[in-house]
């Protein structure tokens, strides 16, 4: 029997799978709010979910007519996806035992909810000293040292496990792995520190900054230990001064070391992740968050220049370029190339256009969605939410993101509620619900990946309540309404009847196992794919 209201979320938290269904109670959203997502909006999406997301199928089986034969989804095409930074760092291991069993690539109602993972790559942490990358455990990162950890969120490898055993899990679990990102020119979350301060000859530094009076500022061992041990902020608006003062060519005159080896640094990265990983990781996101320093010029990349002046600070000439260029040539064919970005959809789409135009090869495009802060979940409840996030925005937004003729990835979403009461847990889940059957109903898209799957585990300045799990792994109503939705109304198990040794059938695309008992009496099973 289906649950209502409030208080069954509430016993379901403690309950087991099998009290896992869910119903909204609309009673937490305005009247407002459903004027916004309407019987016929909702209608709508459904529509285009069975047109896009389902295929019609006929199957061979060995089964007298009129059998009745068992149809049973097993795995999604579609990649419902999360982030897996907080691998065996939750303190317990219970709890980082619950977190683990929701990847999978196998449907299982009540446990998993992800068959695609985004393992951090993120470069400043994953090589905190030159020449010396994260790959292996150590014993900082064991779950003996996470349980024992009384301040986890000071320590600088907070939400970034070691590569190795997280991709290990993920391959004894059949989930897709996804890895974020190669290349991107953020100096608070990618850019090590090293790389200016070693590798960019005092000579140089003191020669830029005789030239413009710009100090650039360098890490300061004073601040204490974690990712945002450098100023993004400070070095930005240094660099924008140097901007302001000379040219390029000049200021790659005075600092031609640093730019070589910033270079360098940048292939060999790429070319030891590819050695390393080869086709172990699916997909990446080969560039991440470039397109302001593409829509800086006009929509358009400038080639040819030195080194490329990105409003992060100096990076390799044409990097968005040189990154696909270095992917495609150390990593095997088979990986799947992603454009990832939180910019303008269609600024994305013009982008991805310009790059392949060049000879990038680009796979799909990225798009974000970070509802960070409660405040904006109110407006939402109220009916008074952004127009980009109603069912009409969604379209209008992803039409412009199709307009480059690439699948879509919906690589981040965070939807926060806006308090953890019974109610404002609700209103998230409902949130979470209607955006989902949006999101899942436009025709390009291939995927869509939760951000902080646990609350109080995102990074500096994301919101504390934006997950489907508490902090001690117990599961919100979000997570309810997740599992509802992609496990059980977003999956197909049916019987069917046998007919000149064929079943048909429409379903969800995906893996399915077809059971029947053939004229012995004996069961029989295949496995089929439906795309």
């Amino acid at each position: 029997m289906r649950k209502t209201a409030l208080i069954c979320c509430a016993v379901c938290a403690t309950a087991g799978a099998a009290l896992a269904d869910f119903t909204p109670d609309r009673s937490v959203m305005s009247d407002a709010y459903w004027k916004i997502w309407t019987p016929e909006a909702l209608a709508k999406m459904d529509a285009d979910i069975e047109k896009y997301r389902k295929a019609d199928a006929s199957v061979d089986v060995a089964a007298p007519d009129g059998a009745e034969v068992a149809v049973e989804q097993i795995t999604h095409a579609f990649f419902f996806g999360a982030h897996i930074f907080n691998f065996n760092q939750l303190g317990k291991s219970e709890r980082n035992a619950r977190y683990k069993e929701l990847y999978a690539s196998q449907i299982a109602p009540g446990k998993s909810l992800f068959n695609s993972a985004t393992v951090a790559f993120y470069w400043r942490t994953f090589e905190r000293e030159p020449l010396k990358p994260r790959f292996e455990e150590a014993a900082e990162d064991t779950e003996a040292f996470w349980n024992e950890c009384k301040s986890p969120k000071t320590q600088p490898h907070w939400r970034r496990p070691p590569t190795d055993p997280v991709i290990a899990y993920l391959e004894s679990r059949g989930v897709r792995i996804h890895g974020h990102p190669l290349v991107w020119g953020n100096n608070a979350w990618m850019t090590p520190n090293w790389l200016w301060d070693t590798f960019c000859p005092e000579s140089e530094k003191r020669a830029l900054e005789a030239a413009t009076g710009v100090k650039v500022p360098v890490w300061d061992a004073k601040l204490p230990a974690g990712i945002k041990n450098v100023r993004e902020h400070e070095w930005c608006r240094a660099w924008r001064e140097i901007y302001g003062k000379l040219k390029g060519e000049e200021i790659a005159r005075l600092v031609p070391s640093f730019l070589k080896a910033q270079n360098d640094f940048y292939e060999k990265r790429i070319r030891d992740i590819a050695a390393r990983y080869g086709s172990r990781v699916d997909a990446w996101d080969v560039v991440n968050e470039s397109a302001t320093d593409f829509h800086r010029f006009g929509d358009r990349a400038v080639r040819g220049r030195p080194f490329d002046g990105s409003h992060y600070g100096p990076m390799p000439a044409d990097y968005a370029f040189k990154a696909f260029l270095w992917a495609g040539k150390y990593l095997p064919k088979t990986a799947w190339f992603n454009l990832n970005d939180y910019a303008s959809s269609a600024i994305v789409a013009r982008q991805a256009k310009d790059l392949a135009a060049h000879g990038a090869r680009i796979d799909s495009i990225g798009s974000q969605m970070h509802l960070f802060n409660p405040r904006e979940s109110l407006n939402i409840m109220a009916g008074k939410g952004p127009t980009h996030l109603s069912p009409e925005g969604v379209a209008a937004r992803f039409r412009s993101a199709s307009a480059a003729g690439l699948p879509i990835i919906l690589s981040e979403i965070t939807i926060t509620a806006p308090d953890l009461t019974p109610k404002g847990q609700m209103a998230q889940a409902i949130i979470t619900r209607n955006m989902y059957r949006a999101w899942f109903s436009v025709e390009k898209m291939i995927g869509i990946t939760w951000w902080n799957v646990v609350d109080d585990c995102g990074a500096p300045g994301e919101p504390s309540m934006s997950g489907l799990f508490t902090r001690d792994m117990k599961p919100k109503t979000a997570y309810y309404a997740m599992d509802d939705l992609l496990n059980r109304e977003w999956r197909t198990k049916t019987v069917v009847k046998a007919h000149g040794g064929k079943v048909a059938f429409r379903g969800f695309r995906g893996k399915y196992r077809i059971t029947w008992k053939g004229a012995d009496g004996k069961e029989q099973s295949r496995l089929v794919d439906v795309k």
